[in-house]
């Protein structure tokens, strides 16, 4: 018999759904993801990238190649590796970081780690015979395995650092790219592909004043360790003394944190959001369990991980963590987490979730006001969810101070500190972890300027949202590809999807080598028709979030058409995996035109 005690406690639905609606409209604002600047014009100085040497020159290269792969994070080395398994070699990856690794390249801030399983978040675990050393790994591993898959598989010799590729001009009459970077590179290239990241463009707040504070002041993946000291691992003895802010409780802020708590004289965290924090639950690696994996492990172990997260139900939970126990507990619909978000069951279902989040908040935080103020009032998945064992527990140091905003942010940024509701807070440092841009404008976000056939421009061909074939290629580009989660099944496990893409484009790319052809490009009507399968699928997710707080998932609360078609595939991962598998198993019959060559080098 299960006593009373055991039982859920009983919910008031009726009232937190009200309290969910008061919350949401505390943070609506009318500018949507405009309120923030990118790291360019008079930000640039937040955009040095402190890893690399500044001084570094070299002779600009004129080239002829097969492929350029544009960004050395996972998707380039898988783009890379992928090709060179099925024999194109003549390629060129090109990256604005002084080495690859992409997002942990740049990011190195203080407690930095994955929050998916390094098991399956980590790609060419089998290939590469590396073990990750925790079930979650610590950024500074996961950069290191970046390197050790270009050195395996020998990309650094064709990697050109410290450059960025500006402008891409398809040239029909020799059916190639016109590729020019900032070193005065010029590289004609049959193929371009675009792995810029889903995380490449960090963003500051439209906050007045940012530019008037005369202390420290720098973004998270910008890490200052001048100034800080330390490393990832902490010791930050250069706060010592030091009155401290830093804006931003996202998945970084959880992060970094407790590190910056442990040196700082005093730290003021500034919210405008509170963050939903689980239960991280990370160990060490069994390195006979891992030893003990039979061929081909890793795949099946991210298969799992994906139909789980995805909503299909799997006989055996291979991962058993926060996340995938969350979907275990869910009402079992099998059409994917949107699928059921109208039905009443499935709504109270999520409140009763987020119930256990504030309670676990209530047993960590001691004092009542701030316990109250980190609670999070919407629906889980409403913003990323956060996984930690310490960031609560920083709230119960005496150096610590919660600002909550109410949803209305920092007010100013002043010479000497950050004013909120009328008060201005004295800080030495102020740390940005205010994230990144995240499918949004892919202009934007990558830099680039590219014309098409008949010098189309793409941010003119999808001014008002991206159309594309599988969210890989769109018309009028020819042997143009792009590693994307707009118009894409995504997964928890990004990995996931940048393996996936990179295959398929491998594939195509070798199929088009194999039978000389000069272009490849999806038809108008297989854009058109995936576009509005797209928007179909997407309905759930789109009416989900129109009733979210305000996050980056639904551009900060303003839902705009161009929001709608960078969502993702609505028809869920892996039905997306078995469309790309299908169609370079069936030798791409459909939706793409492909030309003859009419010139060659």
């Amino acid at each position: 018999m299960t006593s009373q005690d055991d039982q859920e406690p009983s919910l008031d639905f009726d009232a937190l759904a009200r309290k969910y609606a008061d919350e949401r409209e505390k943070r609506r604002r009318g500018d949507g993801n405009a309120q923030y600047h990118s790291l360019n014009e008079e930000f640039a100085s937040f955009d040095q990238d402190p890893n690399a040497t500044p001084s570094f020159d070299r002779t600009p290269v004129e080239w002829d190649k097969d492929v350029v792969v544009i960004g050395g994070g996972y998707g380039g080395l898988l783009t890379a590796v992928h090709l060179r398994s099925r024999g194109v070699n003549d390629i060129v990856t090109i990256e604005k970081g002084a080495d690859f690794g992409g997002t942990w390249y740049w990011n190195r801030y203080p407690g930095i780690r994955c929050d998916v399983e390094s098991y399956i978040y980590m790609p060419l675990l089998e290939d590469t015979g590396y073990i990750p050393s925790e079930k979650y790994a610590k950024g500074a591993e996961i950069y290191e395995q970046c390197r050790l898959i270009a050195k395996k598989f020998a990309l650094y010799d064709d990697t050109l650092f410290q450059t960025l590729v500006e402008r891409l001009v398809w040239r029909e009459e020799v059916q190639r790219w016109a590729v020019t970077t900032n070193r005065g590179d010029k590289i004609n290239a049959r193929f371009v592909v675009s792995a810029t990241g889903n995380y490449s463009n960090p963003k500051l707040p439209g906050i007045p004043g940012i530019e008037n504070f005369e202390g420290p002041s720098f973004h998270t993946s910008r890490w200052d360790y001048a100034f800080t000291g330390g490393d990832a691992d902490g010791n930050l003895t250069g706060l010592t003394g030091k009155k401290i802010g830093v804006i931003g409780t996202g998945s970084t802020g959880i992060q970094c944190v407790p590190l910056v708590a442990e040196f700082a004289e005093q730290l003021f965290l500034f919210q405008r959001t509170p963050a939903s924090i689980d239960v991280r639950g990370n160990r060490p690696t069994d390195v006979d369990w891992f030893a003990s994996q039979p061929p081909g492990w890793q795949r099946k172990r991210m298969m799992n991980f994906t139909a789980l997260t995805s909503g299909t139900a799997q006989e055996e939970d291979m991962v058993n963590d926060s996340m995938t126990n969350l979907f275990r507990e869910s009402t079992g619909d099998t059409r994917g987490r949107f699928g059921s978000l109208d039905s009443g069951e499935h709504e109270k279902a999520e409140i009763a979730r987020m119930e256990k989040v504030r309670q676990r908040i209530d047993s960590i935080v001691e004092d009542k006001e701030t316990a109250e103020a980190l609670k999070p009032y919407f629906h889980y998945f409403c913003k990323r969810p956060g996984f930690s064992d310490d960031y609560l527990q920083v709230f119960n140091r005496p150096n610590v101070t919660l600002v909550d905003t109410g949803g209305k942010g920092v007010e100013k940024v002043t010479a000497t500190g950050l004013v909120v509701d009328g008060r201005e807070y004295k800080l030495d440092c102020i740390i940005y972890a205010t994230g990144f841009d995240f499918m949004t404008n892919y202009t934007r976000e990558s830099g680039l300027s590219i014309r098409g056939r008949d010098g189309a421009l793409l941010e003119e061909h999808w001014k008002d949202g991206a159309k594309t074939l599988f969210g890989v290629q769109t018309h009028g580009f020819p042997n143009f590809f792009l590693l994307t989660l707009v118009q894409s099944g995504v997964s928890f496990n990004y990995l996931h999807t940048a393996d996936a893409q990179s295959a398929y484009i491998a594939d195509l790319i070798s199929y088009c080598t194999e039978k000389k052809f000069g272009s490849v490009e999806p038809t108008e009507g297989a854009v058109e028709e995936w576009v509005n399968l797209c928007l179909k699928l997407s309905e759930p997710r789109i009416k989900f979030l129109e009733n979210c707080t305000p996050s980056y998932l639904n551009n900060e609360g303003k839902p705009s058409r161009e929001f709608v078609l960078n969502s993702p595939y609505g028809g869920g991962p892996i039905p997306y995996y078995e469309a790309l598998e299908k169609m370079s198993r069936e030798r791409f019959a459909i939706n793409l035109d492909f030309a003859d060559r009419n010139a060659s080098r």
